[in-house]
């Protein structure tokens, strides 16, 4: 399948997505968010996936967020709505089992962060800079922003960040918990590919219950959530992967 806006690659299990408007510092326009749509929703049912990493092209940016040259002329809120409906990627993202992780350098604005943040991992190169800055363009994160920021930094710091449209580093984006891990400056993708070839070579049952367990047990009470891992886990036992993973282990090998 051939892309105008992404580049799309996979090898032994693990999908690489390149945003790939570097002119533009890979703004997001509608034929990038279409194709990542459609892109998103074919991994969904693709069990020869074990993992994804979502990258930048050009070395200087992510994504800065949305191309503002479609900004321009006022839209019908209904129209916009509808549309926006259609082509919310992230929503595919969150139906793909596999885990995704993003590799982020350089400017991580607006809709580039909202797409890092519908990732499960996110590992930021130390020249990154990070912000959702929508109130700087008179209108708020549309994508997702304002309800999983809050999620992973908490309630206040999720607030300032959006009121403020402040731009952050990569070390204080690891210290707030936006980021799970700081490599050095043009390292992300390397360190996203190791991690993802770690994560291919893990039982790809376990990867896809494990990852349902947390996504799924964290909109769920406590209790609720227990019950769910215990019938993921229950289910694992009747795999052929927790045979081969328990001889394996006795055996000594990998």
């Amino acid at each position: 399948m051939t892309y105008e806006a992404i580049v799309y690659q996979a090898d032994d299990g693990i999908a690489t997505i390149t945003l790939n408007r570097p002119d533009v510092h890979n703004a997001m326009n509608e034929t990038m968010r279409r194709e990542l749509q459609r892109c998103f929703e074919g991994l969904a049912t693709d069990d020869t996936v074990r993992v994804v990493v979502v990258t930048g092209a050009g070395g200087k940016a992510f994504s800065a967020g949305a191309d503002i040259r479609e900004f321009t002329a006022p839209q019908v809120p209904t129209v916009f709505r509808e549309t926006r409906r259609r082509l919310d990627f992230r929503q595919a993202m969150e139906r793909c089992w596999q885990p995704i992780i993003a590799a982020i350098g350089g400017h991580c604005f607006g809709g580039g962060l909202e797409l890092a943040l519908a990732c499960d991992i996110r590992l930021a190169a130390a020249d990154s800079r990070l912000g959702l800055t929508e109130v700087d363009l008179a209108i708020i994160p549309g994508g997702g922003g304002t309800q999983r920021l809050p999620r992973l930094v908490g309630r206040g710091k999720g607030l300032e960040l959006i009121l403020t449209a402040a731009r952050i580093d990569a070390a204080e984006a690891l210290r707030i918990g936006l980021v799970e891990r700081v490599v050095p400056a043009g390292e992300a993708l390397k360190a996203a590919q190791e991690l993802a070839a770690t994560l291919a070579a893990k039982a790809p049952v376990a990867l896809r219950y494990a990852k349902e367990a947390v996504t799924k047990g964290l909109e769920l009470l406590l209790a609720d959530g227990v019950l769910l891992e215990n019938y993921l886990a229950t289910l694992l036992r009747t795999t052929e992967d927790r045979f081969e993973g328990a001889k394996a282990f006795l055996e000594k090998r990998k």
